[in-house]
């Protein structure tokens, strides 16, 4: 299955051009790297209402099925991601968000301080991940095996029942 990504890196100083992006090319990287495709990549700052635009605008367009959000998920006063987030999904995805801090956990303390949420809107699922571009791919790497199962559920795909089968062990 050939996953549509759609990449939004978070950030004042890269918005501005003060600091390169590097979490939404890295990211870009590990997607085309599992063989699918990263055909829409953005910086914006670290502001509410234009984060809530851009994932409801990347949402509308109908032709990804993932967006992923870098940056914005701490405790910074202007970290504002996991908000802007909530008032766009229409139903949250908590287990990818857990799964991602339980992971990270094991790798830094500072996992505990992430805020990020995982949700849906319409056939599109959303991810906040850290800023960083190591924490990012880390983070990633940690649902990248669920993803396809998560589209084909979401798109109602008549194959989707075959993840479902039971396991004895």
């Amino acid at each position: 299955m050939n996953l549509r990504f759609g990449i939004l890196t978070i950030s004042d100083r890269s918005s501005r051009g003060e600091r390169a992006d590097l979490s939404g090319p890295a990211l870009a990287d590990f997607v085309r790297a599992r063989g699918w495709s990263a055909s829409l990549l953005d910086v914006v700052p670290d502001d509410r209402l234009t984060i809530a635009s851009t994932l409801t605008v990347w949402c509308a367009r109908g032709d990804l099925d993932i967006l992923l959000t870098t940056g914005g998920t701490g405790f910074a006063p202007r970290d504002v991601t996991p908000e802007a987030t909530r008032d766009v999904i229409e139903r949250e995805a908590p287990g990818l968000a857990e799964a991602i801090r339980a992971e990270s956990l094991k790798i830094t303390p500072h996992a505990m301080l992430s805020r990020a949420v995982a949700g849906i809107r319409g056939r599109t699922l959303i991810i906040n991940l850290p800023g960083s571009p190591k924490g990012a791919v880390e983070s990633l790497q940690v649902v990248a095996d669920v993803l396809e199962h998560a589209i084909q559920l979401l798109c109602e795909d008549v194959n989707a029942e075959k993840g479902h089968a039971s396991r004895v062990g």
